[in-house]
């Protein structure tokens, strides 16, 4: 039982890197529409995530950018040999981000960034068989840059900043796939976290060997998140010395791994831009997640994990049709670092084929309306998640169950936002 409860835990903890299963790519309407691209675009205010050392090439003394967007998502999961289905009804996620950059001289611009890079929420419905894995999670992490972008040469700039992180997480699910107490209530467990904070930073460069051509660099650094103090709260345990369960603290820390960018646009002529970027995450550094209890009669556990380096192929075409309207397309494909027998329900994500869309449209000089879409088609996949255990009815020692099945998952995620030029 303790080592079912364990188990959750690092779930749990292995969920706040995923956000719900996925890294959340919508840090701007522009650069999504776009194919998520942005680290050799000199658009807007977005740079500030995208790459800082874009900032100083913006040609107003002021720009701002900000916006939300809504995330619906459907998961749906199917074990054929047992004719058992599940499909999530989760709450609808709302990501945003606001960036704000002032030019002091030609050569240096500051700036401000926030935005949430991880956040989800999912929830299956209830007592589905995987239950005894997760009921439903929630989670949200705010990031805060404080930006400087250098202007080296005419076309050579670099740029970052430091990185706050604020986070929490609530994760639900029950303790194992059968106790109840009298009343036939599933015993569960509620972790929550909260005030979970950290640091780290970003640098980018860009240049332009030519009018047309532009080629950017960024990297994000690993954020070691700590949480301290965590509460679990039991409910629904029977009154039993089998069963000896009380609400305890937990502490953790994990990595948020390192991010690379690079890629480059091209303008094709006065209407047509391009613009392509490929991304490596690090995730190879979640060899193992640790996690330390307060209460002495809960052992401290070491859980491989075993995430592999993934890449993101990105590619954005904008075309700027008059003085009013702009619009944009582009895909990516996203590939999955979980690997074979590591797949568990509340990262149920596999390789994505990711197709968006939007335009801006220019209520005045001024200011601007930004939208976009972003669908996503997750690839289905029957996988298992292998490191769930539970004691052997005859021995009495623990023994792994594996929980798999066939996932199907998508995401329909519509954007507006708003940039802002003085």
């Amino acid at each position: 039982m303790k080592r079912l409860f364990l188990l959750g835990l690092v779930m749990m903890v292995t969920a706040i890197t995923y956000a719900g299963g996925y890294r959340v790519s919508l840090q701007g309407q522009r650069g999504l529409a776009m194919g998520h691209t942005g680290v050799a675009v000199v658009n807007n205010a977005e740079l500030a995530f995208f790459n800082p050392a874009g900032l100083v090439f913006l040609e107003n003394k002021i720009n701002a950018a900000v916006g939300v967007s809504a995330v619906f998502s459907d998961v749906v999961w199917q074990n054929q040999e047992f004719g058992q289905t599940a499909r999530t009804d989760s709450p609808v996620g709302t990501p945003f981000y606001a960036y704000f950059s002032y030019k002091l001289n030609e050569k240096l611009s500051v700036g401000l960034a926030a935005y949430t890079p991880y956040g989800s929420s999912v929830a299956w419905e209830k007592d589905w068989a995987g239950s005894h894995l997760v009921n439903d999670i929630e989670l949200a992490a705010i990031y805060v840059q404080a930006l400087a972008s250098y202007k080296i040469t005419d076309n050579l700039s670099v740029g970052g900043g430091p990185i706050y992180v604020s986070g929490s997480v609530n994760f639900n699910r029950n303790l194992n796939r059968t106790l109840t107490d009298l009343d036939g209530n599933r015993a569960n467990v509620t972790i929550d976290a909260s005030g979970v904070s950290a640091f780290g930073w970003s640098a980018g460069a860009m240049w332009s060997p030519v009018d047309s051509l532009r080629i950017g660099v960024n990297y994000r650094s690993e954020i070691l998140v700590e949480a301290e103090g965590g509460d679990a709260d039991f409910e629904n345990i029977p009154n039993s010395p089998l069963t000896p369960f009380s609400d305890t603290q937990f502490d953790a820390t994990l990595p948020l791994p390192a991010e690379l960018t690079i890629g480059a646009s091209y303008q094709l002529n006065d209407q047509w831009l391009f613009a392509f970027d490929y991304n490596r995450t690090f995730w190879g550094v979640y060899e193992s997640l640790d996690v330390d209890f307060a209460d002495p009669g809960i052992p401290d556990s070491n859980n491989p994990r075993e995430y592999e380096d993934s890449s993101i192929y990105r590619f954005g075409l904008q075309y700027t049709a008059n003085q009013t309207f702009t619009l944009r397309a582009g895909y990516y494909f996203d590939e999955s670092p979980v690997q074979s027998g590591y797949f568990a329900p509340e990262t149920p994500r596999n390789d994505s084929n990711n197709f968006t869309g939007g335009l801006s449209v220019n209520v005045t000089d001024n200011v601007a309306i930004d939208a976009s879409f972003l669908y996503s088609r997750f690839e289905e996949i029957d996988e298992s998640y292998d490191y769930y255990t539970e004691p052997d009815p005859s021995t009495g020692q623990p023994r792994r169950v594996p929980f798999g099945g066939t996932y199907k998952s998508s995401a329909f995620i519509p954007g507006l936002g708003v940039t802002i030029k003085i």
